[in-house]
């Protein structure tokens, strides 16, 4: 495809920009049930459950031939997953910005996505192996999705308006994942009504994750339009396009400075979100109704704070509210290891707090990066982006799980993540923003 006669990179019309940011927003209602009833509550425990069935008398599942210790499955597990998504998000991002048909790819994600979940109802008895392999597609399909999705934002928003409609899409998503839960909540601590074991009620709720992802996937693949691509068609493809990316981002170091940042704090945040509930159920010997209920808080306070830390951005900017709500995760998560075990009263409490600024720092750092990004390479860049807030995640993961293999401790493996909110607010905090702004080829807001 040629030059395009509108900019790839430009908001339009308001009328239909703000079509768009309504169909926009409900991707996140789509795809973000996913991340919480999935990812967040039942799969890490489920798995591990799973893979201890399967395990030799010492605690030990071999997939490959590898000797893994049960326990450490799922954060393995969710560590390739990211590898993966590290591998397919520059590819289908270079190819996004050079056709201009971003639809078709982010329709494949979301439905690959949403089957692989959909297929977690046929996990049981002892197919840890199976529940891996669901995951490891499941959330790089997802990842691939956010990606696209997250490059829409700079083509339906103005500069001014990015961090209200960056915001209210993580708040429709934690409202969509609240509301999920409340239906997850009723059926599992009712499944025998429902004349289902606890087992088969936990893998009809990891399925209608799925069957949610599909079926309301389709509001924005309805309401979100393709624009002609800005560059032409022609030119490097695959590995050799992700060092032709590489290459054009070294031509921006601040914007690659930003990104270093948030690979190292969103690493915790990340990994917190998938290993809570482990961490609940394992070490604190909490039950799966109160990991339920402290999901669910986290999600209607998320929306709550997601909204409010937008205002907040309003008054003192994007970075300087992020700056803030990672010496709020520091905090927050070096009380995490001092809980008492049998006490769900003080585990709701570190949701709570969780939940005020879960939301608002990812939004806020997804409107700030857009800021950032060259007019007409949105996906290209956000699949770096992406690969910050998934592809290189893998990490703390990985950390997760090391620390527990070899402490046998899921607080030591929990206290190990401090240090990626300290690294990260040094390195944000020295981000001259507003100079990557202009650096980058775009206006500079007011307030930032």
């Amino acid at each position: 495809m040629g030059i395009g006669t509108v900019r790839a990179g430009a908001p339009e019309g308001t009328a239909g920009s703000r079509r768009e940011q309504r169909g926009w927003y409900w991707y996140d209602w789509a795809c973000s049930v996913y991340s919480t009833s999935v990812l967040t509550v039942f799969l890490g425990p489920y798995l591990t459950a799973v893979a201890r069935h399967a395990a030799d008398a010492d605690g030990y599942v071999h997939p490959l031939g590898l000797p893994v210790r049960a326990g450490s499955f799922f954060a393995y597990t969710v560590s390739l997953s990211v590898i993966v998504a590290v591998l397919a998000m520059p590819l289908v991002g270079s190819l996004a910005d050079r056709t201009g048909r971003k639809k078709p790819l982010l329709a494949a994600a979301a439905y690959t996505g949403a089957a692989a979940t959909t297929g977690m109802f046929f996990l049981d008895g002892d197919r840890y192996l199976l529940g891996g392999l669901l995951l490891v597609v499941a959330n790089a399909a997802q990842s691939v999705g956010m990606m696209l999705y997250n490059s829409y934002l700079p083509q339906i928003a103005p500069p001014a308006d990015r961090d209200r409609v960056s915001s209210r899409g993580w708040a429709f998503g934690y409202a969509a994942g609240s509301l999920m839960l409340v239906v997850n909540l009723v059926l599992y601590l009712g499944h025998g009504s429902f004349g289902l074991s606890e087992p088969a009620a936990v893998r009809v709720c990891l399925a209608s994750a799925g069957l949610w992802w599909g079926a309301f996937a389709l509001i924005p693949l309805r309401r979100l339009r393709d624009r002609r691509a800005c560059v032409a068609a022609a030119g490097p493809t695959g590995l050799r396009q992700l060092a032709v990316t590489v290459k054009d981002m070294r031509r921006h170091p601040r914007t690659l400075a930003f990104l270093l940042a948030y690979l190292v704090y969103n690493d915790g945040i990340q990994t917190v979100i998938t290993q809570a509930s482990v961490y609940g159920s394992e070490e604190l010997g909490l039950e799966q109704s109160t990991l339920i209920g402290a999901v669910l808080l986290v999600q209607v306070l998320a929306v709550a704070g997601a909204l409010a830390m937008g205002r907040l951005a309003r008054s003192y900017g994007a970075q300087r509210t992020i700056l803030g709500s990672l010496v709020a995760w520091t905090c927050t998560l070096a009380a995490g290891y001092f809980l008492p075990a049998g006490a769900p009263v003080y585990f709701y409490v570190l949701a709570a707090a969780i939940g005020l600024v879960l939301g608002g720092s990812q939004a806020l750092s997804r409107s700030l990066f857009s800021h950032l990004i060259p007019p007409g390479k949105e996906a290209e860049y956000f699949s770096a982006y992406e690969m910050s807030d998934r592809g290189m995640s893998w990490l703390g993961p990985l950390l997760f799980g090391v620390t527990y293999q070899l402490a046998g401790s899921y607080r030591s493996a929990i206290v190990s993540l401090v240090a990626f909110f300290v690294i990260g607010f040094v390195l944000l905090a020295r981000v001259p923003v507003r100079r990557a702004i202009g650096e980058a080829g775009n206006p500079v807001p007011e307030r930032i």
